[in-house]
């Protein structure tokens, strides 16, 4: 995996997760809020995800061995997909059954102001984390439109990180929410609610990060833009007649797996053959360095065969 791939975006939301957590459990303990208790799970278990997500980013950077000769890149997308199942469990179903006891098991809430504090504190912390990866998005997405660029980016762990910190950020509302109106009612049951309600947040997050992620894992595509690029490029070149079909594979973030073949102007010797290849994969990487692996099969012309 390229060097490049920061991870200055978890270690941020991780210090972040670290300070909410410890007011969360402080706020939890002295009200007794039930969605209150949801929120605090829920941010120890995002600090555990990002430190999921940290060891994949390393284990993802191995240099490649005899036993995985493409590298380890795709651990970084095992790792992402294991904290969507973990935040679907750890978080969202903990929190669903938290509230379902409270509201089977009512119990008076105490000390609200304590606690709209701490959740405003986190909120605006929240808040701060995820217009930061918003940010960092908006830089790598170019022109791409920004819910496109969430459905076919391969940097999985920042769509993880971003929809951690939205859905705590979500959580955070619905808690605050969730209190007021315990509070202005008297009634604990909408304290019961606002938990449900977060679990059920974090479900859906983690249930789009899973099939996002899963597709990766299972090995996507690279960005059409280099099967566009490599054709350019044997249009241009006087002796690659086409290209006849071609295969990009996503082997992590940065990292491009590419196979092709291509149909060669007949009558050239051998070393013609390797120098144009050769040429041919230059100007490839070249425009597109996330190319690591480039494995070109030269053939005649064949208009049958040479892809429109």
């Amino acid at each position: 995996m390229s060097d490049e791939h920061s991870t200055a975006h978890i270690v941020q939301s991780l210090a972040v997760n670290l300070v909410i957590t410890a007011a969360k459990g402080v706020a939890a303990f002295y009200t007794g809020s039930g969605a209150m208790l949801a929120e605090t799970l829920h941010t120890f278990a995002d600090c555990g995800n990002q430190i999921l997500l940290l060891l994949g980013v390393r284990r993802a950077k191995r240099p490649p061995d005899t036993a995985h000769p493409l590298g380890y890149g795709r651990a970084l997308y095992f790792w992402s997909f294991m904290v969507a199942l973990l935040l679907f469990l750890g978080g969202g179903v903990f929190s669903i059954y938290e509230g379902v006891h409270k509201l089977l098991e009512p119990e008076p809430i105490e000390r609200v102001g304590i606690a709209v504090g701490i959740l405003a504190f986190s909120l605006l912390l929240e808040g701060g984390s995820t217009i930061s990866n918003i940010r960092e998005i908006n830089k790598r997405r170019g022109t791409k439109p920004f819910f496109r660029y969430l459905r076919e980016t391969k940097d999985s762990d920042l769509i993880v990180i971003l929809g951690e910190n939205s859905a705590a950020s979500v959580g955070l509302v619905v808690a605050l929410g969730a209190l007021g109106a315990a509070h202005a009612t008297h009634d604990s049951r909408w304290d019961s609610a606002g938990s449900i309600g977060i679990g059920l947040i974090l479900v859906g997050v983690a249930l789009f990060l899973a099939v996002e992620v899963k597709s990766l894992l299972l090995g996507e595509s690279a960005d059409p833009e280099i099967e566009a690029g490599a054709r350019e490029i044997v249009a241009k070149h006087a002796k690659l007649i086409g290209l006849i079909n071609i295969i990009t594979l996503q082997q992590g973030p940065g990292e491009v797996l590419v196979a092709l073949k291509v149909s060669l102007a007949p009558g050239m010797v051998s070393d013609e053959v390797c120098e144009v290849i050769n040429a041919f994969e230059r100007d490839l990487k070249k425009r597109c360095p996330e190319v690591r692996w480039l494995f070109v099969e030269p053939d005649i012309d064949d208009a049958e065969d040479v892809a429109a």
